[in-house]
């Protein structure tokens, strides 16, 4: 009686698994549609994902799922028993990955940058009863065919910055200039190249934390962000009518006062987590920006002479500071000064500082700031911060579609 029972249960165990994928090779920032199929109906399984960081470590998504009655995980539908996050998402096993020792909730997913490898793997795996069922790898490429990569330097260029451009011959598009927060350096290399990867040519810019520049952010003139908006504006394929600045955090300030300052140089604005008002230098206050080599006070930032439209998006729970307030400010702002133009501010119920940019990259929400060495709470959960990059990539992407119509 009891082999019998216990041969019955081995029939119901899963011995293969297919993964079926839709897009095997895509961008960094797509989404992936996978499904498991070719399994015991109502039998448990693990599926997990991994990827190495910049130093070779292995980060980890994994959820145990049922499969349906056809013997089926759709991970777009599916809801976790347990794992690495919870409810249905299909991209859930990619930012929820955990590094291999450490607080998830200090880590930040990072492969290594596009000049040194345009993509990396994420390898798919399926198990069950102890048993591997399928593998496969797919590819996260940040840099479509063509895309083009060039490194200014302050010595050579008097700019620090990492360029991308689009395939040649896609004619003159709207183009974006990044502006990182107080981390320093040169931080948003990879919206750089996923924007030029989806046809806008892209700048990433370094302020402050890069050779040839100050060391903090502080007494910052506004002269260099306009000495590389118009650098940017002579690139191949750029439209310099449709030039747009895109900050984060303290960049937002640097990039609405850019706006307000050069409107003839800036035709539109994006800000992540955005300051309505201008703030003191970090770490060390004082200063931070100078315009015509005079302090640019702290206070209300005017947006008077901004044209063009501006997007802002914040999530509610930041703890560095109001930035779902701010949002509202700005764009009420706005509204009330230039009239018929859009003004919109997106803020993401349970999001965080790191609201910011594009999705499917796990990090926490408590890292130690590379400026400072100091853990900083930047507000939110990992979730809710997924789920805001997720819905906010797509707005942006359709911001500088809008800018070409």
């Amino acid at each position: 009686m009891s082999g019998s029972a216990s041969a019955g249960c081995a029939e119901r165990q899963s011995d293969h698994a297919v993964i079926v994928v839709d897009a095997p090779v895509a961008l960094a920032d797509r989404p992936v549609h996978m499904r498991i199929e070719g399994l015991v109906p109502d039998d448990e399984v693990i599926v997990s994902a991994t990827a190495p960081d910049h130093q070779r470590r292995q980060w980890r998504g994994q959820a145990t799922f049922r499969a349906d009655s056809r013997g089926t995980v759709v991970l777009d539908e599916a809801r976790p028993i347990s794992g690495t996050y919870a409810g249905a998402d299909g991209m859930g096993l990619f930012w929820s990955m955990n590094p291999p020792t450490g607080d998830p909730e200090q880590a930040i997913f990072g492969p290594r940058f596009p000049e040194l490898e345009s993509s990396y793997p994420v390898q798919i795996t399926v198990a069950a009863h102890g048993r591997l069922l399928a593998r496969q790898t797919l590819t996260r490429r940040w840099l479509a065919d063509g895309v083009t990569h060039k490194t200014f330097t302050v010595s050579a260029d008097e700019i620090s910055g990492e360029l991308f451009l689009p395939p040649a011959g896609t004619g003159r598009r709207p183009a974006v200039l990044l502006l990182g927060g107080s981390e320093g350096g040169n931080s948003f290399k990879y919206e750089a190249a996923l924007l030029a990867s989806h046809g806008y040519p892209s700048l990433s810019l370094a302020y402050f934390g890069e050779k040839g520049l100050p060391a903090t952010l502080q007494n910052i003139p506004l002269d260099y962000f306009a000495r590389a908006a118009r650098l940017l504006a002579r690139q191949p394929g750029v439209d310099p009518a449709r030039l747009v600045a895109a900050g984060v955090s303290r960049g937002t300030e640097a990039a609405l006062l850019l706006g307000q300052n050069h409107p003839d140089l800036v035709h539109g604005i994006v800000v992540y987590a955005p300051s309505s008002i201008v703030i003191a230098g970090f770490p060390n206050r004082g200063v931070a920006w100078t315009a015509n080599g005079r302090a640019i006070e702290q206070g209300s930032i005017p947006l008077d002479r901004v044209d063009g439209p501006v997007l802002a998006i914040a999530g509610t729970e930041d703890a560095l500071w109001t930035a779902a307030n701010s949002a509202r400010v700005i764009t009420a702002k706005l509204d009330a000064l230039h009239k018929g133009v859009s003004h919109q501010a997106l803020i993401y119920q349970g999001a965080g500082h790191k609201v910011a940019t594009f999705p499917y990259l796990a990090a926490g929400t408590r890292p130690r700031h590379p400026a400072t060495g100091a853990a900083i709470n930047l507000g939110g959960t990992r979730a809710a911060n997924a789920a805001a990059q997720q819905q906010g990539w797509p707005k942006v992407l359709a911001f500088l579609a809008d800018m070409e119509r």
